[in-house]
């Protein structure tokens, strides 16, 4: 038999660690090759890590909940049968030591094994040697990771003004968005002193309170990241359009048994409307832009975002060059997504490069809501739940199927009547649908 070291994945360029969430095998345990061996969640996506080799977990060096360097080992497997050529890993004490081994030091110390890392989070854990950086002069000014470099041109910061609480003066994530905050934040009178810091709230104590404290997971963590800094950066405003559906809806009644029995797929809703939005952004093409400093970059490609709940956060996976697709392609691409995401199998990838994104609130019945903006979008439609109502039509009240869909736009690029004038040409669309779905 030989030792095979298991290593936390690099998941992306730009990804330079990974928080294993739950461990799906215990030490003494076989594994099959390329079976589910452990989960881990980065700022991008969850995804659960297969085996390298199969045979025996012989050691877990990372505990759940800690995060860890890319590259690092965090088990190891005694590897049996066809995988027993696999070249053999380091020795129990080196691979102890490996993960250390990122972390950046005065001077080595051939010491005994270490006392096990402590828990680091996002922020404050050390880069790999094997991350990227942009060039040795560059790194010694900045000091940052490609997330927050990337993260300070789309806020047009300076990074060299912003300083640095990391190792070695090191700039994270925490630091960059503190400095925008504090650059957006009116200074106070010169007259006044400056009141001391408020105090962190304490804990409810009152005499029989009832409570339970969770850590945020490191997906929540991301999407509180960038909600708050889309509200602190874009100009939000919604309008919202009322779409009379029940031609769709005869359509879908119609087409979905043979969508299923014919294609192998199941039909829905969410391709329609990404089809007419997809017409609108051809027709405005601002809405598919972004915002850098004072240019906008308008998007030649249509990089549709489809949000996905998940039981343990949100997810945008994107279906690249939408526009290009058949109504039959984008559905079959909209549920292997879905499908994907539910199954923590999309890769970097898979959530990457999106230029505009539709989220559907309505999915539990809501009528209709006012999302935020993904950035650096400048766009998100939210599609409210379908309904049967009373509407006035030719001076008759008629029952038709209503949905409400709003768009949320980013006033800094997009006016009002713009907005008004995308949303209407996406209701246009649904309402006089001609389109063949099997074409």
């Amino acid at each position: 038999m030989s030792i095979a070291d298991v290593l936390m994945p690099q998941m992306g360029e730009s990804i330079t660690e990974g928080t294993i969430t739950r461990w799906l095998k215990k030490v003494g345990e076989r594994v099959g090759k390329d079976e589910p061996l452990f989960e881990i969640s980065t700022d991008k996506v969850d995804a659960e890590i297969p085996a390298p080799v199969a045979g025996t977990l012989a050691r877990i060096l990372a505990e759940e909940g800690q995060t860890i360097a890319v590259h690092a080992v965090v088990a190891q497997i005694e590897a049996s049968g066809d995988d027993a050529t696999t070249p053999p890993a380091a020795s129990p004490k080196a691979a102890e030591t490996k993960p250390s081994e990122t972390t950046p030091a005065p001077a080595p110390t051939p010491s005994a094994t270490p006392p096990p890392r402590p828990v680091q989070s996002a922020a404050t854990a050390p880069p790999p040697r094997t991350a990227p950086e942009e060039s040795p002069d560059e790194d010694a000014k900045l000091r940052s990771s490609p997330l927050v470099r990337r993260l300070a041109k789309e806020q047009d910061v300076d990074l060299s003004e912003v300083e640095g609480s990391g190792p070695g003066g090191r700039i994270t994530k925490e630091d960059l968005l503190a400095y925008v905050e504090r650059q957006k934040a009116p200074a106070p009178p010169a007259s006044r002193p400056t009141p001391a810091a408020a105090p962190r709230p304490a804990l409810p104590s009152e005499p029989g309170t009832r409570v339970e404290i969770v850590p945020m997971t490191p997906m929540r963590k991301k999407i509180a990241e960038r909600m708050v800094l889309s509200r602190h950066t874009a100009a939000h405003c919604t309008t919202v359009f009322q779409v009379d559906l029940t031609k769709i809806v005869a359509i879908y009644n119609r087409e979905k048994g043979r969508f299923e029995q014919q294609e192998n797929v199941k039909l829905s809703y969410t391709p329609f409307f990404v089809r007419a939005v997809i017409d609108g952004l051809k027709r405005f093409p601002i809405v598919n832009s972004s915002v850098s400093g004072d240019d906008i970059i308008y998007k030649k490609d249509i990089h549709m975002g489809i949000a996905v709940a998940l039981d343990w956060g949100l997810i945008v996976p994107v279906i690249p060059h939408a526009d290009e697709k058949s109504f039959l392609g984008l559905t079959r691409a909209i549920n292997d997504l879905a499908e994907r995401a539910r199954q923590k199998r999309l890769s970097v990838a898979d959530v990457e490069g999106g230029t505009f994104t539709i989220t559907n609130p309505g999915a539990l019945g809501g009528m209709f809501a006012t999302p935020i903006i993904n950035p650096p979008q400048v766009g998100i439609v939210g599609v409210g739940g379908v309904h049967k109502q009373p509407v006035v039509i030719n001076d008759a009240i008629a029952i038709r199927s209503i949905v409400h869909l709003s768009l949320s736009y980013d006033h800094r690029v997009i006016d009002g009547a713009v907005a008004d004038q995308f949303l209407a040409s996406v209701k246009n669309y649904l309402e006089d649908w001609e389109e063949d779905l099997f074409a």
